[in-house]
């Protein structure tokens, strides 16, 4: 027993020095390794709460594909992600002021490439129209005198006041709202005949709240998702964490990801050949 004792000290010396030695070696101190994981710098994400992409989780923490996307890249660049929700409508005015370090929430880059910094794309997504499962309406022409409800400052307004789409009708109303929440209960109560939204956001809706939708076949339009940074963020931080995009897509940390939430998570990582 004595011997045994002897030996594990002489071990636990060894492993001391070791990793004292290392440290040495890099030219920092002991104290300055210790505390080296603890020094790391957060990056203050702004978000909404848009599942799958980002909710609560039973013990009210951050959850969904963009939170455990985050948190694995900034991880590998030496970053802690902390996940906050932003009004959604003043997330340029954020990101601009400082206030948040980056917009990460199923965030379309069509349509706003000059507006921020970007990173590459690092998934695709589909806007759609949802109905009742018992409405008329089977395509977008059929939306000709209908009312749509949509999330304010999303893809699906803008594309409804544009008017810049030959496959949209004219519609009777656009029903904008700032709680994306709100879009849904529009639709069940028959205040609006449609909504438009990702699918995979109505899909989660359907699933946690028991609804019937039925989604048009035909899509709005395919869009790439990624992370925006401040124009005049002069860090560079979007290269990085484009890179570190490439290195989980290649490695199959990304698709394991996505395939806790997602059917057919391949399907989304195809950001080469989306339509732009």
């Amino acid at each position: 027993m004595k011997i045994a004792k002897k030996l594990k000290q002489i071990a636990v010396l060894g492993t001391c020095i070791s990793l004292t030695s290392a440290c040495i070696g890099c030219g920092q101190t002991e104290s300055l390794c210790a505390t080296k994981e603890k020094d790391r710098t957060q990056i203050i994400i702004g978000s909404d709460n848009y599942p799958p992409f980002n909710y609560e989780d039973a013990d009210g923490k951050p959850a969904g594909i963009d939170v455990d996307l985050a948190t694995e890249a900034f991880d590998r660049l030496g970053y802690d992600a902390v996940f906050t929700y932003i009004d959604w409508e003043r997330k340029k005015q954020l990101v601009e002021s400082g206030e948040i370090d980056c917009i990460w929430g199923s965030f379309s880059i069509a349509g706003r490439e000059e507006q921020y910094h970007w990173t590459v794309p690092y998934m695709v997504s589909t806007q759609v129209v949802a109905v009742s499962k018992d409405s008329d309406i089977y395509t977008l022409a059929d939306l000709k005198g209908k009312r749509v409800a949509v999330q304010s400052t999303t893809k699906p307004e803008e594309l409804f006041a544009s008017h810049a789409d030959p496959r949209i009708p004219e519609l009777a109303e656009v029903f904008s709202l700032q709680n994306r929440e709100l879009i849904y209960p529009f639709l069940s109560k028959g205040y609006a005949d449609a909504v438009a939204a990702h699918k995979t956001a109505i899909i989660q809706c359907m699933t946690d709240y028991d609804l019937e939708y039925r989604i048009l076949d035909e899509p709005l339009l395919t869009v790439g998702l990624g992370v925006a940074f401040s124009k005049y963020d002069d860090r560079g931080i979007e290269k990085e964490l484009s890179q570190v995009f490439c290195e989980m897509r290649a490695d199959g940390t990304m698709e394991q990801i996505l395939r806790k939430y997602l059917e057919t998570p391949e399907k989304y990582l195809e950001v080469d050949d989306y339509e732009k």
